[in-house]
């Protein structure tokens, strides 16, 4: 028989803890959860437009962000966020390690809550590990069945709460109950459901072990002076090792006589880390610095009095009596590329016009030529109002002096709010004017209902006949 090469995954089932840091991360599962959940409900006021406060809507390839409208052609500012997001986190990872992973990854907050949900269904670590290899009778049937019924519940509204991002949720939730929601909503609710209940129901741990990517490069943005949950190996082993406490060994100063490290070894520190790993080994890349092992650690140095710290944030030099350095080149760096970024973007969101003009030449044929002589040049002209205003729009051509421009309505051109008009125009010019085969031309844009606002130019060409 030809020996496996993989693992078979062993159950963890993490202890409950008290701590600041315990209390820390309830505190943010609270506030992302209260976010998330939340704002597809909210309502907001605008001229025109949906009355969400948040919604991503596809169909009108609209983003509405309270007062904030992004269309489809402020699409870079989505690569702005993403590069922010990026250089943020190698930002925060060269100071504080994982820490995002810790108390901010979806993954780890909705993990979060479904270890709560089974301790809350199955009672704390050693029942959850009885009832795991016990054989299936009533109790283990009905425990288990609350458990995922309410893992269940918690992924359909995770999944729920997403798809209502995309439409009017007051309308989209009727719509889904009813069986009158487009199959898209459907689709979406269902996959986040399913990858929300295997994600942080049955994969947990291995989701950041072996799907996450982070977990494999972490190591690279890592320095010495990169804070991390560590363990005081000097003062926890000594000369001796740590043992547990015994006659003579019970005291600090016992313990420091005989050389023997403050670690009494009660494995509380591998019993409430979600990963399952001994943060007494090292640095593992397994590690999320959830500091759970911190707390515990602290409660064990609490009750036999003796000082906190043997598990704490550390970085590597200060663990050897080192001091730790902030100010690195690396983290400058990753500071200035935010800020330069972030300002970036915040100026262009701050300073983008209200209105935006294309124009494409019709290029087939490229010009006509007239029974009287004159050249015609047809565009295309697509004018975007993305105010909340009705506007009206005056177009007027520049650099072919004696050309007319005919539009073939009226100008000024109304543009309803929030919405785009093409415009189909002709630029007719006598052959007597032409300098080159191919001369520039500028499409001006006037608004007529604020004369605040400035002038629009298109640079374009005008096609001439080649002599």
């Amino acid at each position: 028989m030809s020996e496996s090469l993989l693992q078979k995954r062993i159950p963890i089932f993490p202890r409950s803890v008290k701590g600041r840091f315990r209390t820390l991360k309830y505190l943010i599962v609270f506030v992302a959860y209260g976010i998330y959940f939340v704002v597809p409900w909210l309502r907001w006021e605008r001229d025109v437009g949906p009355g969400q406060a948040v919604l991503f809507d596809i169909a009108s390839r609209r983003f509405y962000i309270f007062d904030l409208v992004v269309y489809a052609q402020d699409i870079f500012w989505l690569a702005g966020l993403l590069v922010i997001g990026a250089f943020l986190l190698f930002f925060v990872t060269g100071i504080a390690g994982r820490v995002f992973c810790g108390y901010f990854c979806f993954q780890t907050l909705w993990t979060d809550v479904f270890i709560l949900i089974e301790r809350v269904a199955q009672g704390e670590r050693n029942a959850r590990i009885k009832l795991s290899q016990a054989a299936w009778n009533s109790n283990k049937i009905w425990r288990m069945g609350l458990t995922w019924f309410l893992w269940l519940a918690v992924a359909l509204v995770t999944g729920l709460s997403f798809t209502l991002y995309w439409g009017d949720a007051f309308t989209l939730v009727q719509e889904i109950f009813t069986g009158q929601a487009p199959f898209p909503a459907y689709a979406t609710t269902l996959f986040l459901t399913v990858t929300t209940f295997v994600m942080a129901g049955l994969a947990r741990e291995q989701t950041c072990t072996y799907m996450c990517p982070y977990a494999r490069f972490q190591a690279a943005m890592f320095d010495q002076d990169t804070l991390m949950v560590a363990y005081d190996e000097k003062r926890g082993e000594r000369g001796r090792g740590c043992q547990k406490p015994a006659k003579g060994l019970l005291k600090q100063e016992e313990r420091k006589q005989q050389d023997v490290g403050d670690c009494i070894d009660c494995g509380y520190c591998v019993q409430v880390c979600p990963m399952g790993i001994d943060i007494r080994n090292g640095m593992q890349y397994q590690c999320t610095s959830c500091a759970l092992c911190i707390d515990a650690c602290d409660t064990i140095m609490d009750s036999i009095n003796y000082p906190r710290g043997l598990i704490r944030y550390a970085s590597e030099k200060s663990l050897h009596g080192g001091k730790t350095n902030w100010l690195k080149g690396k983290t400058i760096g990753y500071g200035v590329i935010l800020v330069a970024i972030t300002s970036l973007l915040i100026w262009s969101i701050a300073t983008r016009s209200s209105v935006e003009m294309s124009v494409s030449p019709v290029r087939q044929p490229l010009y006509v030529v007239l029974s009287d002589g004159h050249i015609l040049n047809r565009y295309e002209i697509k004018i975007n109002n993305k105010t909340s205003l009705q506007k009206q729009y005056h177009l007027s051509i520049e650099g072919l002096q004696a050309a007319e421009l005919d539009l073939g309505q009226k100008n000024p051109v109304d543009v309803h709010p929030e919405s785009s008009s093409v415009v189909l125009a002709k630029i007719i010019s006598p052959l007597n004017e032409q300098p080159t085969a191919r001369t520039k031309v500028s499409f001006v844009l006037r608004d007529m209902t604020d004369s605040t606002q400035p002038l629009i130019k298109s640079v374009t060409v005008f096609s001439f006949p080649q002599r």
